[in-house]
């Protein structure tokens, strides 16, 4: 339940023109537990999707929680992310 809440956040944010910040707080979400458990793969992901759209702090945050996961871990959350990117757009 607590993951549609982060979700239909993004689609708010997303509403108002604003989807980096969107996928940057979604990784945040997913990175503290804020809204549910720590996921680390899915901070990565969207971390990773929010600096594909510009936003720089994304990129910082993205490397932080890389060097707390194994490579296997990393390759998927990319592959997460291209599955996504692909899937929109």
């Amino acid at each position: 339940m607590a993951r549609m809440d982060v979700l239909s956040r993004q689609f708010d944010y997303s509403a108002q023109g604003d989807q980096s910040d969107a996928f940057f707080e979604l990784g945040l979400s997913f990175s503290t537990g804020r809204d549910g458990a720590i996921d680390l793969i899915q901070a990565h992901k969207w971390f990773n999707i929010a600096a594909s759209r510009g936003n720089d702090e994304a990129k910082r945050y993205r490397s932080e929680v890389a060097s707390d996961m194994s490579k296997a871990e990393i390759i998927k959350a990319q592959k997460l992310a291209r599955e996504w990117l692909v899937s929109v757009h």
